[in-house]
């Protein structure tokens, strides 16, 4: 159900990373680091499965929209995600 503002004590902008800002120039990532790296985390830090969930709601449309700075990489195999990486 919605909320008024004002039962919010603080309100912040609502920036995201620039592919630049977020990731290094010669690493391919999983969308599970990306979605760490959003949030301030370090990319293999430990996360519970229900955070990690929440956090892909906010990654996979992150990469989705900056899908024309970005590079795929295939899965190492059938059972692990692909990477991305910044184009260069």
């Amino acid at each position: 159900m919605p909320k008024p503002k004002d039962e919010f004590e603080q309100l912040y902008p609502c920036d995201f990373y620039e592919p630049d800002e977020l990731l290094d120039e010669d690493t391919m990532y999983s969308v599970y680091e990306i979605a760490r790296l959003l949030q301030g985390l370090d990319a293999d830090a430990e996360i519970d499965v229900e955070t990690e969930d929440i956090l892909l709601d906010w990654a996979i449309p992150w990469v989705m929209r900056n899908s024309e700075e970005l590079v795929v990489g295939e899965p190492p195999s059938d059972e692990e995600p692909g990477y991305y990486g910044l184009k260069t």
